[in-house]
């Protein structure tokens, strides 16, 4: 945990940017799962299970963002990677949303550069001496 050097504003951004993130991972998720009743995205994706799974790992991927996020607040390095391992998946979920679901696309690509963004913070100098420290 960081006690010598004070949190750089750049990690309070991340840690808003991670909630960000999750609250649109879990809104992509549930708006695909909404859609495991329409005909047409289901046989476009070979059936509901893949279409269900997707959405349900989204959701959980968004929420443990959400958790995480305090810990980045904290200091905690655990958290930090986790979040990076995190938002990686997240990047792949929502690619693979936006395609299977054109409609919600939008939300995806937001999604997409919130995460990206909270990668390359979470890593700079600052951050890197906030979470040695």
């Amino acid at each position: 945990m960081s006690t010598s050097i004070s949190r750089p504003g750049s990690v309070t951004l991340v840690a808003v940017l991670a909630w960000i993130s999750g609250v649109l991972d879990i809104i992509g998720g549930s708006v695909l799962l909404f859609q495991s009743g329409v005909d047409a995205i289901v046989d476009k994706l070979g059936g509901a299970a893949p279409l269900i799974g997707s959405g349900l790992i989204t959701i959980i991927v968004g929420v443990a963002v959400i958790v995480l996020a305090i810990g980045l607040l904290r200091g905690s390095n655990a958290a930090r990677v986790a979040i990076t391992v995190l938002e990686a998946i997240s990047i792949a979920g929502s690619a693979f949303l936006a395609i299977a679901y054109p409609g919600g696309a939008i939300g995806e690509y937001l999604s997409i550069a919130a995460a990206l963004i909270v990668i390359a913070l979470l890593w700079t100098g600052r951050a890197n001496a906030f979470f040695r420290s």
